[in-house]
């Protein structure tokens, strides 16, 4: 599991790769690369290796049809994501509320 954690934080950490996710998601289909490419400032090569950095990741699935690949996001990967960060939004929470009441005894 730690291993597919890794993989999303590698795949989220950059904010091209975030904005090419971010744009599979709003498009709710594939698109191709060309057409992905043409929204952002760099090579296609430069966008391919985003994407296939993502595909690794599990958030972006290519399809090859006919000369063309196509990209659709696949959000299902952040649910792991969003669990691993649970545990630890839990254990700030419990730290926070523990402080606290640390402080409303202290303070009377």
């Amino acid at each position: 599991m730690q291993d597919k954690i890794t993989q999303l934080f590698k795949a989220i950490a950059d904010p091209t790769r975030r904005d090419i996710f971010h744009a599979l998601v709003i498009a709710s289909s594939a698109l191709s690369i060309s057409q992905i490419s043409n929204q952002f400032e760099m090579t296609r090569q430069g966008v391919t290796k985003h994407i296939k950095t993502l595909e690794e990741a599990g958030l972006v699935h290519i399809e090859k049809k006919g000369r063309e690949r196509f990209c659709d996001a696949n959000a299902q990967p952040l649910k792991e994501l969003n669990k691993w960060l649970q545990f630890y939004e839990q254990f700030w929470d419990d730290s926070l509320d523990s402080l606290g009441n640390y402080l409303d005894g202290k303070l009377l």
